[in-house]
């Protein structure tokens, strides 16, 4: 154990130099606003999202934690997610959609009140990605569910995420 931190002493501490991030400020500030104006336009401050992984790699589930960081704090806008489908008002469903998860996701979609709405997130939420159809997959959202708005990449940034759900509300009537 001397040995070790004789080594340590030795070397001293190695790590990466901090270094500020911000998100593209300006363009980022704007995203927001606009999120904020619609948000409070048709949900009175706040919307309400069930995020549900239907069999991912968990790379979009990544992303998706990260609108809701210090960094992005996508709740200054209005953004909820939240635990029960009953109080959501958006289903982000990632990933294909695995046979034993179809049940669960239709479930969950039946129990969201209406007005509601259903955003597949990911290049395997849209069409199955590298995971496609076969024996224990049925591929994309929209087969099981009717998909009102696709956000693609792999994984999506938390901008794509965000500038998807502003397009699906800019939309809402």
């Amino acid at each position: 154990m001397f040995s070790v931190l004789k080594k340590i002493t030795k070397i001293g501490i190695i790590s990466e130099k901090i270094i500020q991030l911000t998100p593209q400020d300006e363009d980022f500030k704007q995203l927001g606003l606009a999120l904020k104006t619609q948000i409070s336009k048709h949900f009175s401050g706040s919307v309400a999202i069930r995020a549900v992984d239907s069999g991912s790699c968990n790379g979009c589930e990544l992303e998706i934690h990260a609108i809701n960081n210090a960094f992005y704090n996508a709740e200054q806008y209005g953004i909820h997610f939240v635990a029960s489908p009953r109080h959501a008002d958006i289903l982000l469903v990632t990933g294909t959609v695995s046979k034993h998860m179809e049940e669960a996701l239709l479930r969950a979609y039946q129990a969201m009140p209406d007005p509601k709405w259903v955003i597949a997130v990911g290049e395997c939420g849209i069409n199955g990605g590298i995971f496609g159809e076969n024996y224990a997959t049925l591929g994309g959202v929209s087969k099981v569910l009717p998909v009102d708005l696709h956000i693609s990449g792999c994984p999506p940034t938390p901008t794509q995420l965000l500038q998807g759900i502003l397009t699906l509300l800019s939309q809402a009537k």
